[in-house]
Parts: C-alpha cells; structure tokens; sequence
C-alpha cells in the first residue's frame, strides 16, 4: 500500500529507499469493505499493519523532538495460501504456516515483534508523483539485535473499540473505516449495510 501524507497541503518528505530495522507498532482492524477490483465491486475484510523505524529518527513535531519514521501496509484479511497477508507473515517468520496453523492466525501477536522491511519507491500512475512501499518484509538476519521499541503499540479493533484510538487515526484511515460493515453495526446496530452485495472475497488474485 502506497502512503503519501500531507500537512497543510505539502507533501512529507518520504523515508529513502532501502532496508530498515523496523518493529511493529499498530494493527488498525480496517473491517469489511466495498472496493473496485477490474471493474467490479467486491467487499473485503482489510486490515492495515503499521512499523516503526527505530533507527531513522526525524523532528516532526518539536514538542515530542525525534520521532522513528513510520510506514504501514493495508491487507485483506486472510490467510488463504495466496493471500498477501499470509505470504507476508511465512516471509517475516522464515517459514509457511501449516494448513492447522493457517486456519486461525492472530495476527496481533505481530505488535512489538522486530523485522527487516524493504521500502521502494514507485511513480504514480501518471508520473506525477513518486510513493514510497513496502516490497518486503522479513526477520532480522541472525547476529543483528534488534531495536528498542519507541513508541507505543496501538491495537483498534471492533471486538474492543477505543473511539479515542480511532479519533487519533489519519483522516484517510478513519474514513475508510466509516464505510465497513463493523462501523455501521457500532453506529447503529440495525444497520443492514452491504444486504445487497456480493459476498466477501478471500483475497485478490496477485
């Protein structure tokens, strides 16, 4: 998932390509939601991921004075053997889940759990802008400790939801989430969102 933010309407200064230490801090349940794929509409159940870069600090806020760099990944939920989320997770664990293990995975066992990330950068569409990405994610090669942790992990999800948290979230994230079926059933527990869609699909097919 791409991530450009903005402040005032500048572009942030994006965090250069190349691999990092980096540990995970926020797990932000997303929900199930609509989204164009092909030209079709299909509903997913998504969640987004967040990492610290604890060793690439910047001011940006000089009331907290350096703050590790940020960067965070959005995937379906699933653990279908071609889902994104699992081949992620067997890449950052060494190792594939086994079909036991794969039907039930708690992905919040990830928060504060240290790894490499490979960040790239691509140009939009148009050529107009340059994102910044996350092409992989792995463990830590053996002999390289790990970082300390900096900030503080942060868990949303709608089994247990922080109206705090989620008031703290980017625009972006918090306007997605308004859109999921989880946030309709909170804002009214009536709700027959998405009665008139189709079913959820596992996970996208690359």
């Amino acid at each position: 998932m791409a991530i450009i933010a903005t402040n005032n309407g500048t572009v942030r200064e994006l965090i250069p390509a190349n691999n990092y230490l980096a540990r995970c801090y926020q797990m932000i349940e997303i929900g199930t939601i609509k989204e164009t794929i092909q030209g079709m509409e299909k509903i997913l159940t998504k969640v987004r991921i967040g990492w610290e870069l604890p060793t690439e600090l910047k001011v940006f806020n000089p009331d907290k004075g350096e703050q590790p760099c940020v960067i965070s990944k959005e995937y379906t939920l699933s653990m279908n053997e071609k889902a994104n989320l699992r081949k992620m997770l067997a890449a950052w664990r060494g190792k594939d889940f086994t079909e036991d293990e794969a039907k039930a995975f708690d992905i919040t066992k990830l928060l504060g759990v240290p790894c490499m990330i490979n960040i790239i950068h691509k140009p939009s569409k148009d050529g107009t802008k340059t994102y910044e990405e996350i092409a992989g994610v792995t463990a830590i090669p053996k002999g390289i400790p790990a970082p300390a942790p900096i900030l503080p992990q942060t868990l949303l999800s709608y089994d247990n939801f922080d109206v705090d948290v989620f008031n703290a979230l980017p625009d972006f994230i918090k306007n997605k989430m308004i859109t999921s079926l989880e946030y309709a059933k909170i804002a009214d527990p009536n709700s027959t969102h998405f009665d008139n869609t189709n079913e959820v699909v596992d996970d996208l097919p690359f």
